[in-house]
């Protein structure tokens, strides 16, 4: 699986332990992440784009051109601040990724631990409806006997009760 594509499944799911740690890491970073877009990637794009500041980005609602955002907000003009929201845009975007990663990684260290059936196929118990592996015999959660199919009866068991 790619790393756009978990990226992508990640940002679908919801999960609690997921946005908890987006939460508590996003509190953690976002003087680190604030500074990160503000003074080191964002300056190169302005350069890019004719030296513009995304800071002074705006559109003043009453027709009025002015210098700045401060001066817009000091003559009491509405303003729509663009270049605030591509800022704001930006850090979001790094801070949902760097959560994404770090919860990726805390997957890849959850998966030694996990049940040993959990990567098996599942069939569902026709007596207590609960989930069951494809394999199996008897169900664990009822005790019921399952029924074998033919291309398991010739076969030996796997296992024996002794």
């Amino acid at each position: 699986m790619g790393l756009f594509h978990e990226f992508k499944q990640f940002t679908i799911r919801g999960n609690a332990v997921d946005i908890g740690v987006g939460m508590v890491l996003g509190a953690a970073f976002s003087g680190f992440i604030d500074s990160l877009v503000t003074d080191i990637l964002l300056p190169p794009i302005g350069v890019l784009y004719t030296k513009m500041n995304f800071e002074n980005m705006f559109i003043s609602l009453n027709g009025t051109v002015y210098p700045s955002i401060t001066a817009a907000k000091e003559a009491g003009a509405a303003t729509i601040n663009y270049g605030l929201f591509v800022t704001a845009s930006v850090r979001f975007l790094i801070i949902l990724f760097a959560v994404f990663l770090v919860v990726r990684q805390m997957n890849r260290w959850k998966k030694p631990h996990q049940h040993p059936l959990h990567g098996m196929t599942k069939k569902e118990c026709p007596f207590c409806c609960m989930p069951i592996p494809t394999q199996a015999v008897i169900c664990p959660n009822c005790s019921s006997t399952l029924e074998v199919s033919s291309s398991r009866r010739n076969q030996p068991p796997k296992w024996r009760i002794k």
